[in-house]
């Protein structure tokens, strides 16, 4: 494609040739580009890199090419790829196992037309002959002309699916799929759509006939490797905790603890280490291992101990929404967990994460499709969305004021986080001692706003409610205002919201798709003791309340006590992830209304105050352990689940 006169940007793609050819032994892709560099920062470009899993074959490079003022110029008769192994992921745990070549195209000038092409082989060592992939267009490609395509030899003919945001691209033939695209537009995902409107320009292709093929295929491949021999060590580590323990919750428990105490985790790619595990014996005697090796360990211990278990196969990257629309393609799952069965519960446990985690009843990442591994096959097993059961965000404040308006108060915060959030935080902090702690608290705060002084730092991680708590203690200056003749008023921290966006889309947009929200539940909790010589009928507070908007319920609860105490907890937790245009357009119609104030009290001197309002109970933060389970952050109707 020529390049357009006065054309803009920092390179223009004359032509990207991207083919995907499946024969008897798999699959090779075929990739050609010749690309004009019309600004200094498209350079780069002459960096050449392949990389490759050797386990697959070898790539070959057909040209690299450079063309100026009508010359061409040979780079690989002047210069070479370098070959080399190395694993640019080894801090983040990864043993990828693949090879990268290399190549700086030397001489490479803005105006130069840099040409490549190369052909790879890129089946899965573990599925050989059985192909699945994906053709991606993106939303907003490059300038230039855009060809892409599958083509097969006889008796290969794949399954193939083609997105609408495709088909004005697509053509088909005996043998092949081609999309052709020049200049094509962006389109974009409907704004707040769920996730799986990304894939509307992605085509997909698979051998799979069904989920459940992939299930039997897989779940060989797991239950070869969690046997272990009659000697092994494992039998041993089984026996240990059998005798330690005696229910079959309290052993599944110590078994995942091994799992996740003494055996650290390192991705393993080598050898067709992509989908295959390295077995139970393997991993736990080398005592490093990837997901998939820790499930067969834990699998092989729970085998020992009678306790069924069966691997299953999940998205960690939050983009299993609409698997079920899917072609069967293994390559879309990034994790493994084991799902076991006790007392006819279900409980979930992860070998990757840290020993804080137990098993499970629902899993910590809220999945939405999952995919069994069974002898007979499975389908895909879809997770039904249900609200959090206990707040993932907290802020719990606690602040003494009753020396007086002027004097500073004595504050108690507390933070808490739940989920994966959580156990990234007690890493960090686990990691560091309790002096460690207090210094770095004392150093980053003391002397701002809040803080006068720093006297106690507390870190520690709640079991039972999967949560990650920080307690700070000491003084600070309140920010009371000062309206004269000793009026005052102060806004409590973590009360107010601010109001959600109005859900709206541009007209080029599909005006019919769900608008979606990431799941949430935050609240935030303060106690205010007030000052001494002051009256609690000379206090009051601003606002509270309880609606329902774009799915997500929002509530505020402020109570007034005669202990010289006012109490105040604001929550939200989203209720419904996705919604329809029509209750969207409603909401949109109450937006205005929506209370966004802050949460303010305020005393006058001169002025009886009389709460009103709905109004509810409100536990202070020191009568009520706000970080464990049943805490007050909804409306009672809510919480009871009518």
């Amino acid at each position: 494609m020529p390049v357009p006169d006065g054309q803009t940007g920092i390179m223009f793609v004359r032509r990207q040739d991207v083919e995907v050819n499946l024969d008897a032994d798999g699959q090779s892709t075929f990739i050609a580009t010749r690309t004009r560099i019309l600004q200094p920062a498209a350079l780069e470009i002459g960096n050449i890199l392949i990389a490759w899993n050797p386990a697959a074959g070898s790539p070959v490079v057909h040209a690299v090419k450079v063309h100026r003022d009508g010359a061409e110029r040979d780079v690989l008769s002047e210069s070479k790829f370098e070959i080399l192994r190395r694993e640019e992921q080894l801090e983040a745990s990864v043993l990828s196992g693949q090879l990268t070549a290399i190549l700086r195209v030397p001489d490479l000038r803005v105006g130069d037309e840099l040409e490549m092409a190369y052909t790879l082989r890129d089946q899965d060592p573990v599925f050989g002959a059985e192909s699945f992939g994906v053709l991606a267009l993106g939303e907003a490609p490059p300038p230039g002309r855009m060809h892409i395509a599958l083509s097969w030899s006889e008796g290969q003919a794949p399954q193939i699916k083609i997105p609408s945001g495709l088909e004005p691209f697509a053509s088909r033939s005996a043998n092949r799929l081609d999309i052709r695209a020049d200049n094509a537009p962006i389109q974009t995902a409907p704004k707040d759509s769920p996730p799986r409107y990304s894939w509307h320009r992605a085509a997909q292709f698979s051998d799979f006939k069904s989920w459940d093929a992939i299930s039997r295929r897989m779940e060989t491949l797991f239950t070869t490797a969690a046997k272990i021999d009659k000697d092994s060590s494992v039998v041993q580590e089984a026996a240990r905790i059998m005798a330690a323990h005696g229910d079959e919750l309290a052993r599944a428990n110590a078994a995942l603890d091994l799992v996740q105490q003494q055996v650290r985790y390192i991705y393993v790619g080598l050898d067709g280490g992509n989908f295959r595990p390295a077995s139970a014996e393997e991993t736990w005697q080398r005592r490093y291992g990837d997901c998939k090796g820790k499930t067969v360990l834990l699998m092989a211990l729970l085998d020992e101990m009678g306790i069924s278990s069966e691997p299953v196969l999940v998205n960690n990257s939050a983009l299993d929404d609409g698997f079920d629309t899917h072609l069967p393609n293994p390559g879309v799952f990034d994790h493994v967990l084991v799902r076991t069965r006790i007392d006819g519960k279900s409980y979930w446990l992860d070998g990757t994460l840290p020993d804080v985690s137990d098993a499970q009843s629902d899993p910590v990442v809220p999945y939405r499709w999952v995919l069994p591994l069974t002898k007979a096959g499975a389908p895909l097993e879809k997770i039904n969305f249900k609200p959090f059961d206990l707040p993932q965000e907290m802020g719990i404040y606690e602040i003494d004021a009753t020396a007086g308006f002027e004097e500073p108060a004595r504050l108690v915060q507390t933070s808490v986080v739940r989920g994966i959030q959580a156990l990234g935080q007690y890493l960090q902090f686990s990691s560091t001692t309790p002096e460690q702690l207090l210094t770095a608290y004392r150093n980053a705060l003391v002397g701002s706003t809040q803080w006068n002084t720093v006297e106690s730092v507390a870190y520690r991680f709640d079991r039972d409610t999967q949560a990650s708590i920080l307690t700070i203690a000491g003084t600070g200056a309140v920010e009371w205002e000062d309206y004269g003749s000793g009026s005052r008023s102060l806004s409590l921290p973590g009360g107010g919201f601010s109001p959600p966006n109005r859900r709206q889309r541009s007209a080029d947009q599909d005006q019919e798709a769900p608008f979606y929200d990431e799941p949430r539940y935050s609240c935030y909790a303060t106690t205010l003791r007030l000052p001494e010589g002051t009256d609690i009928q000379n206090w009051g507070f601003n606002t509270t309340f309880d609606t329902m908007m774009y799915g997500t319920v929002y509530y505020r609860m402020v109570e007034r006590r005669d202990d010289m105490t006012i109490r105040m907890v604001r929550g939200s937790r989203t209720e419904t992830p996705e919604i329809s245009v029509a209750q969207a357009n409603r909401d949109n119609g109450r937006l205005a209304k929506f209370d966004n104030s802050k949460s303010n009290v305020s005393y006058d001197p001169n002025e009886t105050m009389a709460p009103w309002g709905m109004l509810q109970k409100v536990p202070a933060t020191y009568e009520f352990d706000w970080t464990k389970a049943d805490v007050p952050c909804l409306p009672k109707d809510v919480i009871a689940g009518k």
